[in-house]
């Protein structure tokens, strides 16, 4: 089976990558994600998914169209959390899924399935809606199970792990709403 595998980061793909590999899954990785903010933080990302992309022999169609005006657009029509969420994985897993078609892939997935720190319910249900309108199977796994092998693999291989989701309202969470200056330099 071709499956074209939406990643979100290098290291969140390490483990999806090996899973999908041992079911004998051709995979080729997608990097679409216009919600990381700032560019500087996008471009690292990026960057990091590239090297494991080669680390890995694992192809990789990086969509080069940052997109942060409709990201933000899209978003900002609910931007409490889950809705905002929703509608980022939405975006994201639509376009996946649109690749998957245009380049003849039996399914598509997403490494976002592998956080715990996502919204794993709306990642499953997002997945499910760019299947329905893609006509591309979406391959549901939860690889939370594989979460710690798949960072230790990701720091054995000295990738960049990032400390928030990647989109502006998590950093501010994670790092602003509610600290004082001291905490946030």
């Amino acid at each position: 089976m071709r499956v074209l595998l939406h990643a979100c980061c290098g290291p969140c793909a390490v483990y999806p990558l090996q899973w999908l590999r041992e079911a004998g899954c051709q995979v080729t990785g997608f990097f679409y994600n216009p919600n990381i903010h700032p560019w500087r933080e996008y471009a690292r990302r990026a960057r990091t998914m590239e090297r494991y992309a080669v680390l890995a022999g694992l192809p990789l169609d990086k969509d080069t169209g940052y997109e942060l005006e409709q990201y933000l657009a899209a978003v900002l029509t609910d931007p409490a959390v889950p809705g905002r969420c929703h509608t980022c994985y939405r975006l994201r897993l639509a376009r996946a899924a649109r690749a998957a078609r245009e380049g003849g892939f039996t399914a598509f997935s997403t490494t976002l399935l592998a956080s715990p720190f996502q919204h794993h319910q709306l990642v499953q249900k997002a997945g499910e809606e760019a299947d329905r309108e893609s006509g591309v199977a979406f391959l549901y796994r939860d690889f939370r199970v594989g979460w710690a092998e798949g960072m230790q693999g990701a720091k054995a291989a000295g990738l960049y792990r990032q400390s928030y989701c990647g989109c502006i309202f998590s950093e501010w969470e994670r790092f602003g709403a509610g600290r004082d200056d001291r905490e946030r330099s």
